[in-house]
């Protein structure tokens, strides 16, 4: 088994009488893909905000190569090499797709608030930004504004940010949300590309390109872990049929 690059223990997540996540306890190979799904109010997004320190677990830990990171704010585990996608994508519109992603590589540096170091000086930074769009397929579009691209070209430049981080680790929410048919097949065929070289945790409710795309699958329902298997397994499980067949039937 490949050694576990991110794990949780016990990860639990109250808002009053409610557990959105109850108990949760996983490990994340690296060099693979985990996606993690589950019926709608499953717990998912909530789960992945303990991840990136959104928000502070009510119980349990969650750890990265080896060290305890509960409790740390985001842009801590950001600078730890944890990168982060919204199910809303987040770009800085008036800025170009350079920009965007020179201020990404920046964020990543300890030295990131010395404002006065001339920025231009920073070749590393503009290599790395440079590097993320060209793996994302938007270099030729390196000098257009943000607010100039389409949907799907606003989540490969939110992807193309987080990539200038030069993370260890990504976890993407929902990444193909509000897509057609040809955007996600280019966003799809992107998650591939990364996946060859970054350890991922994926949400997405599209289940054909969670099939494509995983090594690992783990269901939520009801904040709880239902099953962790390989595709055929989660595909073959009666137990995932039947909860995903109940939350049709109760819908």
């Amino acid at each position: 088994m490949t050694e576990a690059l991110l794990e949780t223990r016990g990860l639990s997540k109250q808002f009053g009488g409610l557990a959105a996540v109850n108990g949760v306890s996983l490990a994340f190979e690296a060099g693979r893909v985990h996606a993690v799904i589950g019926p709608n109010g499953a717990g998912k997004t909530t789960f992945l905000n303990l991840l990136s320190g959104e928000m502070r677990p009510s119980a349990g830990s969650v750890w990265f190569k080896g060290r305890s990171i509960t409790g740390l704010t985001p842009d801590r585990v950001a600078r730890l090499g944890i990168g982060r996608s919204f199910q809303r994508t987040n770009v800085f519109t008036e800025l170009t797709c350079f920009e965007n992603c020179w201020i990404a590589a920046q964020s990543r540096l300890p030295s990131s608030l010395r404002f006065l170091r001339p920025a231009g000086r920073r070749t590393d930074l503009a290599a790395a930004a440079e590097r993320s769009l060209d793996m994302c397929g938007l270099l030729p579009r390196r000098d257009y504004a943000a607010s100039a691209l389409s949907h799907g070209e606003r989540r490969q430049l939110e992807i193309s940010m987080i990539l200038a981080t030069e993370p260890d680790l990504l976890l993407f929410d929902e990444p193909l949300a509000g897509m057609g048919y040809r955007e996600s097949r280019d966003v799809i065929a992107l998650l591939r590309r990364i996946a060859l070289g970054h350890t991922i945790v994926l949400i997405e409710h599209d289940m054909d390109a969670v099939f494509s795309i995983a090594d690992r699958i783990t269901v939520l329902v009801n904040g709880s872990v239902l099953e962790t298997g390989s595709v055929s397994e989660i595909q073959r499980s009666s137990a995932v049929q039947g909860a995903y067949l109940g939350a049709e039937e109760g819908a």
